[in-house]
């Protein structure tokens, strides 16, 4: 992921084209889901996720080998845990592209894990170590909080688990909590910029899960999901593996009002976690990222404002309320 993702905006074709031949076969979708107009969906609550996502950025930047890493990633394993989830963690020590070894922890929050059918949803809890895309180049090595990118998702995953805790679907919820997914090359590397550098910690819970054998029905990734006016279209890798799960996400978005926000067209392709655990596990899994080829992913991505100021509670219930609905409504 040249910038966090694989953007085509210069040597675009050549770029898909590259990956598309390193694509694994693509995995059954066989996901058609019963729709149930009349179950009864809890009422997502913007106020509570934005505190989630306060909360994390709280701690400062949460880039492995960092104390405030370490202190996050046990805030987020005791918050699911209140939450009733029956919580796994997965430390690992991964290499990065630079070669350095990060110590990292994906994060597993269970609720249900008896029943065979389940449900996935993602987000990474990591952050940039380095606003590499700061209009101001002293800024390039100034780590990024990452209010959107990383906490946003995590955020409304929380208020999610919050209501898991007390109101369970009819499927069992696995919320799967990614780690050392933006440590991808910086701008100023000088070799060659792959996309396996990005999504580590995906990478590896998708060749071990944290339940030898795991499987789910489809996935979930929530990624840059509180920024203003934000606008997600079908991310094009999630249409190739799982186009039934874009059209099932974008109508219940539609059903509730946010067909505005939930655009049902095509946008960009993004090499993001949900790539790694479509290849490799073969979960169909969509990404939910305001990108498309006309434009950037949010105004300050991987800039050091990041911050608390780019959070809108009104985007984080767009996207909090409608995954509510698809997971509820699930049979």
């Amino acid at each position: 992921m040249n910038r966090k993702y694989l953007l085509i905006l210069l040597g675009g074709t050549l770029l898909a084209a590259m990956a598309c031949g390193n694509r694994a076969r693509k995995p059954a979708d066989n996901t058609a889901a019963t729709h149930t107009p009349t179950v009864d969906v809890p009422l997502f609550n913007a106020d509570s996720a934005y505190r989630y996502v306060k909360e994390q950025v709280d701690f400062g930047a949460r880039v492995p080998n960092t104390p405030e890493h370490v202190a996050c990633g046990n805030y987020l394993a005791e918050k699911l845990a209140a939450f009733g989830a029956v919580v796994t963690n997965q430390h690992v020590n991964l290499p990065a592209y630079n070669g350095t070894m990060l110590k990292a922890r994906n994060i597993i929050g269970s609720y249900r894990p008896e029943a065979k059918k389940r449900i996935a949803l993602f987000a990474h809890w990591d952050s940039r170590p380095w606003a590499d895309a700061d209009p101001d180049a002293t800024k390039h090595y100034t780590p990024v909080l990452g209010a959107n990118d990383g906490a946003s998702g995590v955020g409304v995953l929380l208020e999610i688990a919050r209501h898991l805790q007390t109101s369970q679907p009819a499927l069992g919820v696995d919320i799967v909590l990614v780690d050392a997914e933006d440590y991808g090359a910086h701008r100023a590397y000088t070799g060659m910029h792959r996309e396996e550098y990005w999504g580590l910690g995906a990478q590896y819970w998708a060749r071990n899960p944290h339940v030898q054998g795991y499987r789910a029905r489809f996935g979930i990734l929530l990624d840059m999901v509180g920024g203003k006016r934000a606008i997600f279209r079908y991310e094009s890798y999630s249409q190739e593996f799982a186009s039934s799960i874009n059209k099932k996400v974008w109508q219940a978005a539609a059903r509730l009002g946010y067909a505005d926000t939930f655009v049902a067209r095509t946008g960009g392709l993004v090499t993001d976690d949900h790539l790694f655990i479509n290849r490799y596990a073969g979960i169909p899994t969509i990404d939910i990222v305001p990108y498309s080829e006309y434009s950037d992913f949010f105004e300050y991505w991987h800039t050091v404002k990041d911050d608390m100021d780019a959070i809108d509670r009104t985007t984080l219930q767009a996207v909090g309320q409608t995954v509510m609905q698809v997971v509820y409504e699930e049979q």
